[in-house]
């Protein structure tokens, strides 16, 4: 019983910017890493950045620089600010959230339905 939902994402022209939102619910524990990744048409999903219950990072090499991932952990709720967007930022982008149970403390891994991010002229 863990839920997410994640929202934010749209149609924007290269070079503008969004910022995605996934917030976690249910019978969490604790969540150790939450994180984003992306699955473009045709493509395998990918990793794109997360960030840990201690506050550290990590980015694809792709995105360094011009995203930002952000934790708010009052509200289990993790967010993907994007700037500077290119066409081939387009894709699916899904929250990921690992953690453990409320209810006896076993490790969950729990995806968001998908937010789509669509970058062109």
């Amino acid at each position: 019983q863990v839920q997410l939902v994640e929202s934010g994402g749209g149609l924007v022209q290269p070079g503008g910017s969004l910022r995605l939102s996934c917030a976690a619910s249910g019978s969490i524990f604790s969540i150790d890493v939450m994180g984003w990744y992306r699955q473009a048409p045709g493509k395998q999903r990918e990793l794109v950045a997360t960030v840990t219950s201690g506050g550290s990072t990590n980015y694809a090499d792709y995105v360094k620089g011009r995203f930002t991932i952000s934790r708010d952990t009052a509200n289990d709720t993790v967010y993907l600010l994007m700037n500077s967007l290119k066409p081939e930022d387009t894709a699916v982008y899904y929250c990921n959230v690992r953690g453990q149970y409320s209810v006896n403390y076993g490790f969950f891994t729990s995806w968001g339905q998908g937010t789509q991010v669509t970058v062109s002229s």
